[in-house]
């Protein structure tokens, strides 16, 4: 097989919980070796649970795969002094200190950079590094500042966050992104740069046509449970049993509703002849389709609708939805290949590359796991850097 794309690159990992991982993590699933420098106390999603594997938290495990782990007192100099050489070494290196805190430490971009003119460095922040340094960086807090929480949710008076960590994953994605651009800039000029995201930034971009609604018609949205702004049918629906999703985007979509309904007069209703009518009737758009599938539950008008080329679904918990992707045959689990059958279960990374794909090496390390192997390892490579 073909070595994975990234299989050359060393990338230090000097993140925590969940953004830094979740590049990190990226990047090894694409080759890179990835050292983790971790605190003496250990990653903190570590003692995130429950659910826990083997006394091991499911969170940690399921963002730490493919690296190896080096266990570090950065206030302590000889740990430090080990810090630094891995940094001068690497292709990449990631942080999500808050602003300043690898400056306090001598290693920081610029100083850094003096022995390695190569080096990606990439710095993870909540709200970048200039008035919002001193600000707390959780995800909850950043849907919230950052209006996520304002349009998801029933409705305008009960803002929700989202079921997961969704900003730490976003920004996780354009540090990722950033990382590639910036290697590849480097093939060409051959020295690297800085790389900065910040997660209040990275979510605004995230918002995509909400965000670009209120820029450019200055029209702030608000929550509407699960229908869209811009959209209609494009909701959740009651059915004989159970909720039905509806993801109706153009008008030949919702005739062939109203047809596998046995509703065909109400495509024609002059209320509901465009989406933008639709959009601004929703109400009563919602009346007539939830009396037409009321007949049924769920399960059958998916089965019905789908078969017509109608968008269509019942809501899935997630072994559903695993099970879903399963019989699609997307191959949604996978397992690391160092043979830990338990602790190497992973959902597996949905990049497919045909000629290089990603790899599923070693599951996340137990803390300081690798610890005596990378120090040995880093002393020879500074033995042969002071010999040359």
């Amino acid at each position: 097989m073909t070595n994975p794309p990234l299989s050359r690159l060393l990338v230090a990992d000097f993140s925590r919980v969940l953004a830094g991982p979740f590049c990190t993590m990226t990047l090894g699933d694409l080759g890179a070796e990835i050292i983790k420098v971790e605190r003496p106390e250990g990653d903190d999603t570590r003692a995130w649970g429950p659910p826990f594997v083997d006394d091991q938290s499911t969170y940690y495990l399921g963002v730490n795969r493919n690296k190896r782990s080096i266990v570090l007192d950065l206030r302590d100099p000889d740990d430090l002094q080990v810090a630094r050489t891995l940094a001068e070494h690497a292709d990449v290196l990631v942080e999500n200190f808050r602003p300043g805190t690898m400056a306090g430490f001598g290693l920081d971009e610029t100083t850094i950079r003096q022995a390695n003119p190569e080096l990606v460095y990439c710095s993870i922040s909540a709200f970048g590094a200039g008035a919002g340094r001193e600000l707390a960086g959780y995800d909850l807090l950043v849907q919230a500042l950052g209006g996520l929480m304002s349009i998801t949710g029933p409705d305008q008076n009960s803002p929700t966050k989202a079921g997961v960590a969704l900003v730490d994953v976003l920004a996780g994605l354009f540090a990722t992104v950033g990382i590639l651009s910036a290697l590849h800039e480097r093939e060409r000029s051959g020295v690297g740069q800085r790389v900065e995201v910040n997660l209040m930034s990275a979510l605004l971009s995230a918002l995509a046509n909400q965000s670009s609604g209120y820029v450019l018609a200055e029209k702030i949205p608000h929550a509407l449970g699960n229908g869209h702004p811009s959209i209609a049918p494009y909701d959740t629906y009651a059915t004989g049993g159970g909720a039905l999703v509806l993801a109706v985007g153009t008008d030949r979509q919702f005739s062939d509703l109203c047809s596998t309904l046995d509703f065909p007069q109400l495509a024609r209703d002059d209320r509901f002849t465009t989406n933008e009518l639709r959009v601004r009737n929703r109400q009563a758009l919602r009346e007539s389709l939830e009396r037409a599938l009321a007949p049924h539950p769920a399960h059958h008008w998916t089965k019905a609708l789908t078969a017509h080329g109608v968008p269509a679904g019942a809501v899935n918990d997630i072994a559903d939805a695993f099970h879903l992707a399963t019989e699609l045959g997307l191959e949604p689990v996978t397992n690391t290949a160092d043979g830990d059958t338990r602790l190497g279960r992973q959902v597996a990374n949905p990049i497919s590359l045909s000629a290089t794909p990603v790899t599923y090496r070693t599951r996340a390390p137990h803390l300081g796991e690798h610890s005596t192997d990378i120090r040995s390892w880093l002393e020879e490579l500074e033995s042969r850097r002071e010999t040359a």
